[in-house]
């Protein structure tokens, strides 16, 4: 796997760092809002619906792997400050917690890209801490604004080991749908395809 960029930094005390704050003493819980929400691997005990203020969902972060190549990047869901954003929180009993967290780096964390960041999700069952991952503006990963030229062009031609970005998008709209969840600016998005 020489071909995998170099981690921006290195994701292992990232990894401690969530696990201390977690601390083990009561259930783990996790913030989906992209590809976790339809294909989580791993068990979880409970999962509902959660909304975060403060933070949106965001087509906005290259994929140069999972959804594209580094000659032709693809794009993949980041979550960015400001605004607010429905998603799903998943519970995983405390004996789980750490083998998950460390799953979820082994996933999510590759090149280090999130901040990893404990925020509170509204549930209709009261608030939870749920660990999310967030990504910076000044991220290299970041795309920055893209024109609608731009999306067409990822969505016609990024592919990467997982697929394509157009059908990411298409799976996170169709999930998000299903559990009533109702994303605009990618429904926009995907709208540019058909004109």
């Amino acid at each position: 796997m020489s071909d995998l960029p170099k981690p921006l930094r290195d994701p292992a005390p990232m990894l401690e760092k969530a696990l201390q704050e977690w601390g083990g003493r009561e259930d783990l819980w996790i913030f989906g809002y992209g590809s976790l929400i339809w294909r989580p691997d791993f068990e979880f005990a409970e999962r509902r619906p959660a909304k975060v203020h403060g933070w949106h969902r965001a087509l906005k972060m290259w994929s140069r792997i999972n959804r594209g190549t580094p000659e032709r990047p693809g794009l993949v869901f980041g979550m960015l400050s400001g605004g607010c954003c429905q998603g799903m929180v998943f519970r995983i009993p405390k004996q789980n917690g750490q083998e998950v967290l460390t799953r979820l780096w082994s996933r999510e964390m590759v090149t280090a890209v999130y901040d990893p960041k404990w925020l509170t999700c509204h549930t209709s069952h009261g608030p939870v801490q749920a660990l999310a991952f967030t990504l910076s503006r000044k991220s290299p990963s970041h795309t920055g604004v893209l024109s609608e030229e731009e999306y067409r062009r990822i969505f016609t031609e990024a592919t990467g080991i997982y697929g394509t970005t157009l059908d990411y998008a298409h799976r996170t709209w169709e999930e998000l749908r299903r559990h009533n969840i109702h994303d605009r600016g990618l429904e926009r998005l995907l709208k540019l395809l058909q004109r």
